[in-house]
C-alpha cells in the first residue's frame, strides 16, 4: 500500500479545483494529504477554503512585485541563484520574434515573485505541486526547483480545452468560437512552454446547437472537478511514467515527444 502523497497547490481565483482535490483527499479516494495553499492574489477566493479546511496558506503579491520591478528595472534585485542566459535558453512561452528586452524583463521579473515562492514553499514538504486555476506562466526557474528529476515531474496542470488545441487563459471561449462540437479539458504536466507539458488525461463533453459560453463553462468545470483528482491519484499510485517518443514520418522526418504512459 502506498503512502499518502503530500499536496501543494497554487490557486489565483476561486479555487474550484482546489476545493475538488480537498474534498477527494477527504474522501480518500486521493491517496493524499493538502499540506499547504499559495496565492498571488491576496483576494483569492481559494484561500478561504484553505482556511475553511484548516490548510495552511499564504500569498506572495506577484502584482506588487511586478510593479516594482517596472518601475525600477535597472534596480531589481534578482535572486542570487538565477541565470538569466540559463533561463532564455529554456523558455519557450514566447514566440521567436518576441522582443529581446521584453522576455528578458519578464524572466527577471518572474524570478523575483517565484523565489519569494519559493520561500514560502520551502516550509512544507511535498510530493506534488498543483496548479488549480494559477493564472501565471511558470518560469524555468521555479520549474528547475520543482522538478528535480526530469524522469519525476512534480507540478501538475489542468487547462480548459484539448490541447494541444487552445493553449492560453481562455480555452473554452476559444473552443466556443472556433464552433467546435466537442469541448474538454486536460490534466498535464508543467514544462517550459504555455500548457504544452505532456499530457496526463483529458475529459469531452459535447456540444450542441443550444449551447452558449456560459453554459460550455459549467459543463467544463464539471469535467474538471472530476478529471483532477483522478490524475492526482494515478500519481499517488505511481501509475504515471514520463517516456521519450521518436515517431517517423511520411516524409521520413523524425520527431520526438515526451508523453505520459499509464500503468493500468
Amino acid at each position: 500500500m502506498n503512502a499518502a502523497i503530500r499536496i501543494g497547490a497554487l490557486v489565483s481565483g476561486g479555487g474550484t479545483n482546489l476545493q475538488a482535490i480537498i474534498d477527494a483527499c477527504e474522501a480518500a479516494t486521493i491517496d493524499g494529504k493538502m499540506v499547504f495553499v499559495g496565492s498571488d492574489n491576496p483576494s483569492a477566493a481559494g484561500l478561504n477554503r484553505a482556511r475553511h479546511h484548516d490548510i495552511a496558506h499564504f500569498v506572495v503579491d506577484y502584482a506588487d512585485i511586478l510593479r516594482r520591478f517596472r518601475r525600477q528595472p535597472a534596480k531589481a534585485r534578482l535572486p542570487v541563484d538565477f541565470n538569466l542566459d540559463e533561463s532564455l535558453s529554456k523558455q519557450h512561452v514566447f514566440p521567436a520574434d518576441a522582443p529581446a528586452e521584453r522576455i528578458s524583463d519578464f524572466l527577471k521579473s518572474r524570478a523575483m515573485a517565484e523565489s519569494e515562492m519559493l520561500m514560502q514553499m520551502a516550509r512544507y514538504e511535498f510530493d506534488l505541486l498543483v496548479l488549480a486555476g494559477f493564472m501565471r506562466n511558470l518560469s524555468p526557474y521555479f520549474i528547475d526547483r520543482i522538478n528535480l528529476s526530469p524522469d519525476r515531474p512534480r507540478i501538475m496542470n489542468i487547462h480548459p480545452a484539448i490541447l494541444p488545441a487552445f493553449p492560453g487563459t481562455d480555452g473554452y471561449g476559444d473552443t466556443f468560437r472556433h464552433g467546435c462540437k466537442v469541448g474538454g479539458c486536460t490534466v498535464h504536466f508543467v514544462d517550459y512552454g504555455e500548457d504544452s507539458g505532456p499530457i496526463i488525461g483529458q475529459r469531452t463533453f459535447p456540444i450542441l446547437p443550444g449551447d452558449t459560453l456560459d453554459s460550455i463553462k459549467k459543463k467544463g468545470l464539471e469535467q474538471e472537478w472530476a478529471l483532477y483528482p483522478q490524475c492526482i491519484q494515478l500519481f499517488a499510485k505511481n501509475k504515471l511514467h514520463r517516456v521519450q517518443k521518436e515517431y517517423l514520418l511520411p516524409d521520413g522526418r523524425i520527431i520526438s515527444r515526451t508523453i505520459v504512459e499509464i500503468d493500468v
